[in-house]
């Protein structure tokens, strides 16, 4: 169990009355925050919808309501605009420190769950994102993913101060790439009926088992790093190491173990506009069956 004082956390709520959304209100409301925390709930509508507005109003008054049950400090505001521009732009005016967006835009035939707003959103914010998927049945197993990268160490810095439940259980994950199969690293050239190989397939072996034995002790002194950098915040976690491709073997991890929530870096900033996080997160935020956070380069509180 973690057992810590309550944070602070300013927060953007993105309302759009969905199921997701509503799991989200749920998640925030289950977030032991202090007193000076502060969320806005915000909901976009765009020139086409403004027939809706007092529709939309009324759910976000449902919204404030549901909050303001938990003891939570909310403001709401309705705002005309383009959705992923509108709230990114509000989070950071108001320099928060969290965007949480409810999933939504299920498409049930390519297995995707992630709406249009959401990805953009995920995208281009500079910001921590948390994307909530409907039901919320609490936070009671956090996967963190950990590469030794700079995003990863953002990524660490950031969960030290976050605010969850005390009964949540924490663990450390890391993917190693695959040991290459022998028909994947032998390279030969044909001579005639019979094959040459350029290098020795022992001396090939060795190296590939070198390369393993290098990776493993890789991931675990970057677990120990990542399980010594939480304890010094009062969190206690448990390692875990896999091999494969990430994505597939997070998915599945997160499937057999009833993960709640995955947490991983994000790149940041990009010349490429279409490119701002890495493929993995990309990856889990549209195929994880769970809620999935990207944590970019917000300053540390």
């Amino acid at each position: 169990m973690n057992t810590r004082n309550p944070y602070t956390l300013n927060i953007l709520l993105a309302d759009d009355g969905s199921e997701h959304s509503q799991a989200a209100v749920k998640l925030i409301g289950n977030l032991p925050l202090d007193k000076q925390s502060r969320i806005m709930a915000l909901r976009v509508f765009t020139p086409s919808e403004t027939d809706k507005v007092w529709g939309l109003e009324k759910s976000l008054k449902a919204t404030e309501k549901a909050l303001l049950n938990q003891g939570m400090q909310i403001e709401s505001d309705l705002v005309m605009g383009h959705p992923a521009e509108k709230i990114i732009e509000v989070a950071e005016k108001q320099n928060d420190d969290l965007i949480v967006i409810g999933a939504k835009g299920l498409r049930a035939t390519l297995g995707i769950f992630l709406g249009g707003v959401v990805q953009q959103v995920a995208e281009h914010a500079e910001l921590p994102v948390l994307v909530v998927r409907a039901p919320y049945k609490g936070l009671n197993r956090v996967l963190l993913l950990i590469d030794g990268s700079e995003e990863s160490k953002k990524m660490l810095a950031y969960m030290g101060s976050f605010p969850l439940p005390p009964e949540t259980k924490i663990e450390v994950l890391h993917v190693a790439p695959p040991i290459p199969r022998e028909e994947d690293f032998v390279q030969y050239w044909p001579s005639g009926i019979d094959v040459a190989y350029t290098v020795p397939i022992e001396k090939l072996q060795e190296q590939v088992e070198e390369r393993a034995r290098e990776e493993e002790l890789f991931g675990k002194k970057i677990s120990e790093e990542s399980i010594n950098l939480l304890q010094e915040q009062g969190l206690t976690a448990t390692s875990i190491f896999l091999r494969g491709d990430a994505a597939t073997e997070i998915i599945q991890y997160t499937k057999d173990h009833q993960i709640d929530l995955i947490v991983s870096g994000g790149r940041g900033l990009s010349p490429i506009k279409s490119w701002l996080l890495g493929s993995v997160s990309r990856k889990l935020l549209h195929y994880a069956p769970c809620s999935v956070m990207v944590v970019k380069g917000k300053k540390e509180k």
